[in-house]
């Protein structure tokens, strides 16, 4: 089973976004069984909260349900745990480079957006002092880079 893990601030908007999200896809295309998928924070600020409430809303728009996640720090074993880490901006994956086992070992660390064509290089905007517009486009940028990320792991493992 290939595990990822995605990861923003406080793991209640972008990183629980990007894991139901990712959840719903994988549904969709009936690949439940090969994937296990995680969020964490870089901050340990809202340990033990549900998503935000306009996270939850906007993923509801989109046809996601946000059920059951509990923000988390990113501990140093998630190396040893996960085969992908996906940071949702470059500060987080900065954090998460600094933190990462010496030498390479463990998970590869990426930037979500970088598997979209239309995003690559870019940062999933933070909505958290934002308006519901900001959240509806932070969800609508979520969306595209899991999808796309979708994409290159179903060819990645043959699971086509």
């Amino acid at each position: 089973m290939y595990s990822i893990l995605f990861v923003c601030t406080g793991n209640i908007c972008r990183s629980p976004t990007a894991e139901a999200v990712f959840k719903h896809y994988v549904r969709e295309r009936d690949l439940s069984g090969h994937f296990y998928v995680d969020s964490a924070g870089t901050q340990g600020y809202h340990i033990g909260c549900g998503p935000d409430y306009r996270s939850v809303k906007a993923a509801r728009v989109g046809g996601v349900m946000m059920e059951g996640q509990q923000a988390r720090k990113v501990k140093k074993d998630d190396f040893d745990k996960f085969d992908l880490i996906l940071a949702l901006d470059r500060g987080h994956y900065m954090e998460l480079r600094d933190i990462a086992p010496a030498g390479g070992k463990g998970a590869e660390l990426s930037l979500l957006l970088d598997y979209h064509d239309d995003y690559k290089g870019q940062d999933v905007p933070d909505p958290y002092y934002g308006e519901e517009e900001d959240f509806e486009q932070t969800y609508n940028m979520i969306a595209a880079g899991v999808d796309g990320l979708l994409d290159y792991l179903v060819k990645d493992l043959d699971l086509e």
